[in-house]
């Protein structure tokens, strides 16, 4: 098969991404890949169908996160390990690489020292793959077209494990869980900037659609930390309900979307008022969400109940939960 990382390019510049770095497929060809921890799988869910239809098994011990390129024709999964962060487990080492419409691997990226390669995202400005290294306190960067490693960025933090990029591509900021900070990298310069304090621990990462804000979870406190992007420093608190985990800006960057784990529900937070204004009820242990390209619709893996919520983004409805494997997690939106 010929990947051409030039045609990757020139894909992801013409289509408008979602927050967790999908892809813009029409309706009628799009599909969600979701992560199955429990059954070491990425599963491949029709949304049209509302199950899942096929599952394609990792080549090492858990894949955690996904990301599909523009077109959605190649997924890359990195391989975990066997452990939760800073736990002790397996080291993983490599990136699975995933022909969606053929629903199987095709290569398998080898990045020559234990890294435990977690949150995977494409920056739509340089077409590139960026993969957190949580026991290198690095971010990867790839190449999609050669599943080449092209550099190290290096965050300054250990546990590096979540990842969020601001829509212009050029900063990018990671949840260093255990010392509870957010590492500023530059993307251009491949830098870390600056290293915030947030909390004790914190979790899932996202950036505002105007870039103005970046909101990471303190895991041991009912409350959201708002970083202001250009002073780098937590400049409020959202308080919620209960802990949260993922959050995702819906695409007319109004709302907030933050998922409640202990109340099996997604809390909705207007970002004028920073305040919570609703609370969706879904599967139990919600995880993370993503949101379709159109914005019409947002899916959240509830990693309890083996299932992925379908949420009607203008009626703030669920309008199925989809049957998914055991532990699902990381979400990717494709075009199958």
């Amino acid at each position: 098969m010929n990947y051409d990382a030039g045609d990757i390019l020139k894909s992801l510049l013409a289509r408008s991404f979602s927050a967790a770095g999908g892809n813009a497929p029409g309706p009628e060809h799009s599909a969600v890949l979701v992560c199955n921890k429990g059954d070491r799988t990425v599963g491949i869910i029709d949304p049209r169908e509302g199950k899942e239809i096929a599952t394609i098994p990792d080549s090492g011990v858990t894949v955690h996160e996904v990301v599909a390129t523009p077109g959605g024709r190649t997924a890359f999964a990195p391989v975990y390990g066997n452990s939760g962060v800073g736990m002790p487990g397996s080291d993983g080492r490599t990136i699975d690489v995933i022909d969606v419409p053929a629903r199987k691997r095709i290569h398998t990226i080898a990045l020559g020292k234990p890294s435990r390669p977690h949150c995977v995202m494409i920056n739509r400005r340089d077409g590139l793959v960026y993969v957190t290294a949580e026991i290198q306190n690095s971010v990867i960067v790839i190449d999609p077209g050669t599943f080449k490693v092209v550099a190290w960025i290096p965050t300054g933090q250990p546990q590096s494990h979540m990842l969020a990029i601001a829509r212009d591509g050029k900063r990018a900021y990671t949840a260093n869980v255990g010392p509870g900070t957010v590492s500023v990298l530059d993307l251009v310069r491949r830098r870390t900037l600056a290293i915030i304090p947030v909390a004790r621990t914190i979790q899932r990462i996202s950036v505002s659609m105007d870039g103005r804000y970046v909101f990471t979870a303190d895991q041991n406190a009912p409350r959201l930390a708002v970083i202001d992007a250009r002073a780098n420093t937590v400049i409020r608190w959202i308080l919620l309900p209960s802990v949260a985990f993922g959050t995702a800006p819906t695409l007319d960057g109004h709302w907030l979307m933050v998922t409640q784990p202990e109340k099996n529900s997604v809390a909705l937070v207007k970002l004028r008022t920073m305040r919570v204004a609703k609370m969706i009820r879904v599967g139990r242990m919600p995880q993370e969400i993503i949101v379709t390209p159109d914005g019409s619709t947002a899916f959240v893996s509830c990693m309890a109940s083996r299932q992925v919520a379908e949420i009607d983004l203008n009626s703030w409805r669920v309008e199925r939960l989809i049957p998914a494997g055991r532990t699902c997690d990381g979400l990717a939106w494709a075009q199958a």
